[in-house]
């Protein structure tokens, strides 16, 4: 038997814990009790059980809280970034983590592991096997709703899924639950493009269906929506589903449908903006950045930056978040932040830090990537003693002066740390859907070079403060203009100083390889943290097969359709 029957098997065994503030908010881990005593394990248990409402919305808030687990989301992670060159050694990691900054990538090793994805998926198979059978028997429950739920499932599913396919390539895909033994799973991996396919015919099909919004915010501001209507973040909405949408087909190259998806998300969130300002009149902590509303880094008359890390990162739930897993509403630390940045309320450093050069010159506006007047590297970064802790999700409020910066002091940098490890963690918010739309538009046929640079030239803009009354330098169109090439090393260097430490930076480096036919970019990129053998990675990295990540060698010995990626199926630890 496959170790996905097993995986499958485990998870409805014993006994289901479902959190009380989780059954409100679809979210949150605090409070937890034995909601269910047993999980369905047969037909019988099934009559008696999949018969109202409750038993649906029960399962499905287990589906978010598998999602918001600790080996969920350190995987999740793991794949989308430490390959990659934004991370670093920190203190003291386990030696799986530290093989892999090293390039080291054995299919013995844990990180290679699968089975907590499966489990959250197979959660949500579960869902949506039997919702529409307990619609049929509950009057209280009704179509839009049982629709909804089936919607909330589906994107958790199939953003498991894509991270699969970025991480292994090839994957299994399998769509219906396992709830008893009598069902084997020995699935052969679905190829990555038909895959992805798959997934994005599957969203279609359920992307109107979701709850648009589950709280009325269109008279709060932005801090009484995000402290009342949180479940708008936390739970899958119309708007996650399409940028989930917009992203895989960016990976899939159809360019136009990843734009119509992105627009409708950017038009939700200007008539987001247009009503609060019609109800409540012009907001102090908002600004349109070439017409896009987006949160400033100072308050209106104010030159003090910080505020836009403190709503989207310290807060959390923020006006420019579509969907994010809130520990902050519950007494369930983030174990992933917790264990690979700084955290703690002394400031002890994780299992990662920055590479030293994110932060070399940054005064003397020669550092390689950012502008001297850019808050993120500040809000990100923090040095002592040649050490580089980061700080993004550590500080939960930040205060610094941008203005004529020659040194640290110059900054009159300010900030409070969490008194818990339980920042928020964002999947996707409204910076990931305007630089999607940024590339697509660069990379189709008749490429919109003009679009794509005022998508991140507001990005821009809003981290080096631009706004009506301080107008710090930016980005100049005719730099960059000249080719597509130069244009998407403007989008890659900005989606890299935007999303640096959340998880983002391998896929992007794998999504442009394949793209590009070739590794160079990405073995170029991927190299500069490595201190030794950095000749012989580039040459390792140059088989395009060798980015991808290898199948756990358990995987391959339960699921005899799996086949090992050939970049990885000489290694001596495998043939053993």
């Amino acid at each position: 038997m496959n170790t996905i029957n097993n995986i499958y098997k485990r998870l409805f065994k014993g006994k289901g814990i479902v959190c009380a503030s989780l059954l409100a908010s679809g979210l949150s881990l605090a409070s937890c009790s034995d909601y269910l005593e047993i999980l369905p394990l047969n037909e019988v248990v099934l009559e008696n059980y999949w018969t109202k409402k409750d038993d649906v919305t029960s399962v499905l808030s287990g589906c978010y809280e598998s999602l918001a687990s600790e080996g969920c989301l350190d995987h999740m992670n793991v794949w989308g970034e430490l390959r990659s060159e934004n991370l670093v050694r920190g203190s003291n990691p386990d030696n799986k983590y530290s093989e892999i900054l090293k390039e080291n990538i054995l299919p013995t090793n844990d990180l290679t592991k699968w089975e907590d994805l499966y489990k959250t998926i197979n959660r949500c198979n579960t869902v949506l096997a039997y919702a529409e059978g307990v619609q049929k028997l509950d009057p209280n429950y009704t179509e839009a709703q049982m629709r909804a739920n089936k919607a909330e499932a589906t994107f958790i599913r199939d953003l498991c899924y894509f991270y699969l396919i970025r991480a292994f390539r090839d994957v299994p895909m399998v769509f219906e639950p396992s709830i008893d033994d009598t069902k084997e799973y020995m699935v052969p991996a679905t190829p990555m493009n038909q895959a992805l396919k798959m997934l994005s015919d599957d969203l279609e099909s359920v992307k109107n269906d979701a709850v648009l919004r589950y709280v009325d915010d269109s008279k709060m501001t932005n801090s009484e929506a995000a402290s009342q209507a949180y479940e708008n973040c936390s739970k899958v909405t119309r708007v996650a589903i399409y940028a989930l949408l917009a992203d895989i087909y960016l990976w899939r190259g159809e360019y136009d449908k990843a734009i119509s998806c992105c627009d409708y998300v950017i038009n939700f969130k200007k008539n987001q903006y247009e009503e609060r300002v019609s109800n409540i009149g012009q907001m102090s902590d908002m600004f349109v950045f070439d017409g896009i509303p987006m949160i400033r880094e100072s308050y209106a008359n104010s030159k003090i930056c910080g505020n836009a890390y403190t709503e989207i990162f310290g807060n959390g739930f923020s006006f420019e978040s579509l969907f994010e897993l809130g520990y902050s509403k519950c007494s369930y630390d983030n174990k992933y932040t917790s264990g690979s940045y700084m955290s703690g309320s002394a400031g002890r450093m994780g299992r990662y830090s920055a590479p030293e050069d994110y932060y070399q010159n940054v005064w003397t506006g020669n550092n390689v990537y950012f502008a001297k007047n850019d808050c993120r590297v500040y809000e990100n970064i923090s040095e002592d003693n040649g050490h580089f802790f980061i700080t993004k999700y550590w500080f939960a409020q930040t205060q610094l002066d941008i203005d004529n910066v020659t040194d640290y002091k110059s900054l009159k940098f300010g900030y409070s740390p969490r008194s818990t490890d339980r920042s928020n963690w964002i999947f996707y918010r409204l910076s990931d859907v305007m630089l999607i739309k940024a590339e697509a538009c660069i990379m189709k046929n008749d490429g919109d070079f003009r679009t794509a640079f005022t998508l991140i030239n507001a990005i821009n803009k809003r981290a080096r403060n631009y706004t009506e009354n301080v107008k710090n330098d930016s980005l100049a169109f005719s730099t960059y203009s000249s080719s597509r090439e130069e244009m998407e090393k403007l989008l890659m260097l900005e989606r890299k100083r935007e999303f640096m430490f959340e998880g983002k930076r391998w896929f992007d480096l794998v999504r442009k390889s394949l793209r590009d036919n070739n590794t160079s970019y990405l073995a170029n990129e991927a190299t500069q943290k490595q201190k030794e053998n950095a000749v012989a990675i580039k040459i390792q990295l140059a088989d395009i097969n060798a980015i991808f990540w290898p199948y756990n060698r358990d995987e391959l010995k339960k699921n005899l359709l799996l086949k090992q990626n050939s970049a990885y199926s000489d290694t001596e630890d495998f043939q053993k």
